[in-house]
Order: C-alpha cells, then structure tokens, then sequence
C-alpha cells in the first residue's frame, strides 16, 4: 500500500489484479447487476488510488479496506435507487439481467457465500437480521431501527456482537483474510 500512495503504476495494478474479482463479487452480491458491480468495482480502486495514504495496516487487511470502500459505494448506489422511486416491472428485470461472471469467479464467490452464510445461520435471529438489513439492504442503523421497531442502541448493540460472532465463526470455518 505504501507504493500505492508513492503513486506507483504497477502497485495499483498488483493490487487490482490480486482484490479485483473478491470486490467486483461483493458489489455484485449487493448490487445484482453487473454493470452497476462493475462501476463499484472502478470507484473502489480509484479511491484506494487517491487515498492509499489513509491505509492504516493496524485496523485490517487491505481486502477488508477495500471491501468497506465498495460496501460504502453499493450502499450509496442502494440509496439513489430508493430515491428514484422507479417501478420496474418483472419482465424488465428478466431482460435486463447481468451475464454471468466466468466460472472460477463463479466457483469463489459459491464457496464464500456458501461459508457466510453457514456463518450468519449460526447467529442469533436477532443478530443475523441486523447484519443482514445493514450489509446486504443497505440500511443505516437509525433506518433498522425503525424498520424492526427496537432502539437505537439495541441495534449498535445488536450489530457489534453479530459481527464478532460472524468473524469468529468465519475464521473457525477457515476463511483466511489477508494477514492472517
């Protein structure tokens, strides 16, 4: 990363080569539209190239990084969504599905999703429902709040011991994250 911020060319394509499909495949689970993943997936490593300095290696790895700059990005594509208020009839979202990404790609993301998943189902309900409306609904905790009719704090607290559960129960499962 600290070639990254010196502006190094060849840094950024290592590390685009090395993160591309792991975040192209987490803007696709959000998003479920390939262009749209693929528009996350450019604003991601644009931002890693402008903000490569702000890296701090202490607070995770560098997927994690990336995957919480593409999360922010699919969150805010998730938002202008919402706010457009178009109805887009069943018909429509047939035609327009995305192609299917190449089949290694394919085979990762089943392993990863099938791991996260057995991961969320050992998670309380009340845990696993947070996470999920944050993470793959693009809620805001003030928003789930509101959705599921609980406090604030409830959702804070809710939130932060799911994710340790989850976290826990992925690296018991042998999800390796980089520097681990």
């Amino acid at each position: 990363m600290g070639r990254v911020a010196a502006r190094e060319d060849v840094a950024l394509a290592v590390l685009y080569d090395r993160f591309s499909s792991s975040v192209l495949g987490l803007a696709y689970k959000m998003l479920s539209d390939r262009a749209a993943a693929e528009e996350v997936l450019q604003e991601t490593f644009w931002k890693a190239w402008q903000k490569a300095g702000q890296y701090q290696a202490e607070r995770g790895s560098v997927q994690s990084w990336l995957f919480a700059i593409a999360h922010n990005a699919c969150i805010d594509e998730l938002r202008r969504r919402r706010l457009e208020h178009t109805l887009i009839d069943e018909q429509q979202v047939e035609r327009n599905r995305p192609e299917a990404p190449d089949l290694d790609v394919q085979v990762a993301w089943g392993i990863e999703r099938r791991q996260v998943r057995e991961a969320l189902q050992d998670l309380p309900s009340e845990q696993r429902q947070v996470i999920e409306l944050a993470f793959f609904g693009g809620l805001t905790r003030q928003e789930i709040a509101a959705k599921v009719g609980i406090p604030l704090g409830t959702v804070h607290t809710r939130a932060r011991l799911g994710l340790q559960k989850l976290k826990q129960a992925l690296s018991v499962r042998g999800v390796k994250h980089e520097g681990n």
